[in-house]
C-alpha cells in the first residue's frame, strides 16, 4: 500500500536538528545563598554526591555560573523553577 504525497509529513533536516538540542538548567552566583547552602540544594534537589554538589558549588561561586543539569526543555524548565523555589538564581536555555 503506497501513501499518497499529501499524506506524508516531511520533517526539515534543521528541524529535526533543533529538536535533538539538549537544554541546560543554569545556576547563578548571587550575594544571598550560602555555598554550604547551595551545595545541601545540588545534593537535595539532583542527588548529587557532595563531592560533585562541592565542585557545582565552586563554579558557580568563582565563575558566577555552572551548568547543573542536561536534559529535555520540559525537564530543565521543571529543574529551574524547583531551584527558584529553593531561592537561588536559575535559568535554562538551549545548549549551544
Amino acid at each position: 500500500m503506497s501513501v499518497a504525497p499529501a499524506e506524508q509529513q516531511t520533517v526539515e533536516p534543521d528541524v529535526v536538528e533543533a529538536l535533538d538540542v539538549p537544554w541546560i538548567t543554569l545556576v547563578w552566583n548571587d550575594p544571598v545563598n550560602l555555598m554550604s547552602y547551595v551545595t545541601w540544594v545540588f545534593q537535595t534537589h539532583f542527588g548529587y554526591p557532595k563531592k560533585q554538589a562541592e565542585k557545582l558549588m565552586m563554579d558557580v561561586h568563582l565563575k558566577g555560573r555552572a551548568v547543573v543539569a542536561i536534559g529535555p526543555k520540559e525537564q530543565m524548565e521543571a529543574d529551574t523553577e524547583a531551584l527558584q523555589g529553593y531561592g537561588l538564581w536559575a535559568t535554562y536555555q538551549k545548549d549551544s
